[in-house]
């Protein structure tokens, strides 16, 4: 039997067969839809593992540097990267990622609130993908290659905005980006996961500096649990290479469902336990 490990930054003692296995199923389902996988990690490191201090922001973006390379080579190799589009992302997002630190370490330190903030943003995007239309997405997918580089602006700056949240959150942008596409630009899941995992990648990159080398305030740990961050990347890299060519093989509205359902179900749960903490 694997023996348990003590992470010493985020304090918590876990077996080491657990987090690369969950990291794997996690990403293997969510680098369909050109989300890392980091959303779903959070909570998971958070509730289950007990994992609250700022610094389990750090540690979603190690997972990212570490698993995202692999569902991005998968996506290059099969031709299915649209380069124009990762690169928009990524501009977008990075200037947003030091509001979302500051954001994160000085006024989301509460762990109660925290967790409101997360079931607040996961609820948003469950919303957008369950309420999108059927069959929008290969027209409006049309209308962008017709368009050029006029939906760019507008996804442009709707990044800035999303850099905010994916920097207070842990996740990058990208991942947030990737349900806003499908949902608001009825744009097709096929055509953007690859755009999503690159963005992603890129802004985690500025993010995990930013939480290991800016000064927070004292008795703040903000710096990420490499070891702990490594060991669910290593798992997320085999979990998002196998969902990147398993993609191809889904509909669409089935993925977009699917992870509409989970998001759901955890944004229900942090958003009535915040509710039920606050009357208590």
């Amino acid at each position: 039997m694997m023996p348990a490990m003590l992470f010493e930054i985020s304090g918590i003692t876990v077996p080491l067969w657990l987090p690369p296995l969950v990291a794997f199923v996690i990403s293997f389902f969510t680098s369909m839809v050109g989300v890392s996988g980091a959303f779903l990690l959070l909570p998971f490191q958070m509730s289950v593992l007990g994992y609250v201090a700022p610094s389990v922001s750090a540690t979603n973006l190690v997972f990212n540097l570490v698993a995202i390379p692999s569902g991005v080579w998968r996506y290059v190799r099969e031709k299915r990267m649209d380069w124009r589009l990762a690169w928009v992302i990524a501009a977008g997002t990075l200037p947003g990622l030091l509001a979302g630190w500051w954001l994160r370490v000085h006024w989301l330190l509460d762990p109660r609130l925290f967790k409101l903030f997360v079931g607040l943003v996961l609820l948003a995007l469950a919303i957008r993908l369950s309420l999108k239309k059927t069959g929008a997405a290969s027209s409006a997918s049309a209308a962008t290659a017709a368009n050029g580089g006029q939906r760019l602006l507008p996804i442009f700056a709707i990044a800035l905005v999303i850099g905010v949240i994916g920097g207070a959150y842990g996740i990058g942008g990208g991942s947030i980006m990737a349900p806003v596409l499908v949902a608001v630009f009825c744009m097709s899941v096929h055509n953007v996961a690859g755009a999503a995992l690159f963005g992603t990648l890129v802004t985690s990159v500025a993010g995990v500096a930013l939480y290991q080398f800016l000064p927070a305030p004292p008795g703040i740990e903000t710096r990420p649990d490499w070891a702990l961050g490594i060991l669910f990347g290593l798992g997320g890299a085999a979990g998002m290479y196998v969902g990147a060519r398993t993609q191809k093989l889904v509909r669409q509205r089935t993925l977009e469902l699917g992870i509409a359902l989970v998001l759901m179900l955890l944004a229900g749960g942090y958003v009535i336990g915040y509710v039920l903490g606050a009357v208590r």
